[in-house]
């Protein structure tokens, strides 16, 4: 073990002096404003690394505040295989979605596109959603996030063996066409599962269930969203509200929000659905737990169904698992009934901790200390064309390009961590370049997201996801496998970005390239 420390300082060591410095020559040249959205996550959450590791290195922030060493043990969390009885890296059972956070995040990158669906297979970011289609409500006899994956003797909520993905071509109104002749293609996925793929019984009946698939997203810069003041969302609301946009009514009010976080006084900003508040019990600290499983002092039950009682309730009464469950959980035989015992496993809220406090502490120094590559090539003159393009077409008005810091107080719903807790890594004050507005919108796309809300993805970085993540996959399902796919998908029917399609078609193809070719700068 204390081999292993030293190489891991030596490393971190070396990984914080690459990003902590840049070439003197990189942003003079520039005119003021592009040199200051070179640094896309501010001087304290930039990385110059455009290598295949880009999304992987620590901030400035990390560096300045002495944390590179926990930065890097906390990386090991995300990188590490979960086994059930492997410490530190133990967790999985009963089910599981994933055998580690990288499985779902490639490269830390975008998840990409799967002919099917197994989650054994690497890079395989999508998550599930079983849903009612009258109701958009979840099922609740599998999670949120359903798992098909168990630990012996007991049996996944969904038999992936059974889980189709098809993928079906699109023509949209325009035959995939541009005016000057150029064309595209367009493909999205059908999700079937039959009814005998469901392990407990549904809570309603088969016919209304609906299947999509939501893919994972980049989990660099997410410290930095993180610090971006409430009162600035909430203002960024309001001007899209007074500008006419269609806001969803479950999030946004017309002046005020119709919904917050939990029981915190915080909106919603991450996820596509913005169903998570601040980072602290957000993507990281909640995926640890509920895609491998991982108990830990403030999570300790297991991740089952949105109804625990329900999966319980079916496993305690299965034959095969009362069978076997005293021969994989001795410790558990406390009645001699094993259905009482197997039930009362399922549903303990006090179980053994499997990730220490310290462990934790260093997982979310490096969740929160991911640093954004800077943008690249932007003295290009192609790169500013495309640049101006992208604002006078309004994709900037979704995509909104720049946002600044507030003091980063970070707050933790959970109450792990302390307001502005010395743990974690900060970023006060720092303009940043995301391009996105944090809110939802709708794009109408055949199969849509649940709800049709999706709120804008982040463009910073993801035109190093080739070398990085090895794909080009765009969107929330990665039906799109490029950039232009991902714009003409904006295009369809009643689509809140229907008008910036429309003269993005106008364009030149010289004049498209030049866009693509900034996206992927940036």
């Amino acid at each position: 073990m204390k081999k292993k420390t030293i190489l891991m300082a030596v490393m971190a060591l070396a990984t914080a002096s690459f990003i902590g410095c840049k070439p003197d020559e990189e942003t003079p040249q520039l005119p003021e404003e592009l040199a200051e959205e070179t640094y896309a996550g501010g001087r304290l959450g930039t990385t110059f690394n455009q290598s295949a590791s880009a999304f992987e290195d620590p901030t400035p922030a990390v560096e300045q505040a002495g944390m590179v060493n926990a930065f890097k043990y906390g990386e090991f969390f995300f990188e590490h295989t979960v086994t059930q009885n492997n410490p530190p890296f133990n967790g999985l059972g009963p089910l599981y979605v994933r055998s580690s956070c990288e499985a779902c995040h490639p490269g830390y990158g975008h998840g990409r596109r799967m002919e099917r669906y197994r989650a054994d297979d690497w890079a395989n970011g999508y998550l599930l959603v079983v849903y009612n289609k009258t109701t958009d409500a979840y099922e609740t006899s599998v999670a949120g996030m359903p798992q098909t994956k168990a630990v012996a003797p007991f049996k996944p909520s969904i038999d992936e063996e059974k889980i189709n993905i098809n993928w079906l071509s699109y023509t949209d109104e325009w035959g995939n066409r541009f005016p000057d002749g150029e064309t595209y293609n367009l493909i999205y996925p059908e999700v079937t599962i039959p009814e005998d793929a469901f392990y407990a019984p549904l809570s309603v009946p088969y016919s209304q269930l609906a299947f999509r698939l939501e893919s994972t997203i980049g989990i660099y810069g997410t410290g930095l969203l993180d610090a971006i003041p409430d009162d600035s969302l909430k203002a960024q609301y309001q001007k899209e509200y007074d500008a006419g946009a269609d806001l969803n009514p479950a999030i946004w009010a017309g002046h005020d929000w119709a919904s917050l976080y939990g029981n915190t006084n915080h909106p919603k900003r991450f996820t596509y659905a913005l169903s998570r508040g601040p980072l602290q019990d957000a993507a990281g600290a909640n995926a640890i737990w509920n895609i491998t499983n991982v108990n830990r002092s403030d999570r300790r039950s297991h991740y089952l169904s949105l109804n625990k009682s329900i999966y319980a309730t079916t496993a305690s009464e299965d034959p095969e698992v009362q069978a076997q469950f005293y021969h994989y959980f001795p410790q558990w035989n406390k009645s001699g009934d094993p259905r009482t015992d197997i039930y009362n496993y399922l549903m303990c809220d006090t179980l053994p901790i499997e990730m220490s406090d310290q462990d934790y502490v260093n997982f979310m120094v490096w969740h929160r200390g991911l640093a954004v590559p800077a943008a690249r090539n932007l003295s290009d003159t192609t790169v500013q064309r495309g640049r101006k393009l992208f604002r006078d077409m309004g994709c900037a008005t979704c995509h909104r390009p720049s946002w600044t810091t507030g003091p980063d107080n970070y707050s933790d719903p959970n109450g792990f961590f302390a307001d502005g807790d010395s743990r974690l890594p900060r970023y006060p004050y720092q303009k940043i370049w995301p391009y996105t507005d944090m809110v939802q919108h709708r794009l109408h796309m055949v199969n849509d997201i649940r709800t049709g809300w999706c709120r804008t993805t982040p463009l910073w970085g993801r035109g190093l996801s080739p070398i990085c993540s090895g794909h080009s996959d765009r969107l929330h399902d990665c039906r799109a496998r490029n950039v232009v796919e991902a714009i003409m998908w904006h295009g369809c029917p009643n689509s809140d970005a229907r008008w910036t399609v429309e003269k993005f078609r106008k364009l030149s193809k010289s004049d498209r390239d030049a866009v693509v070719k900034f996206i992927n700068a940036i």
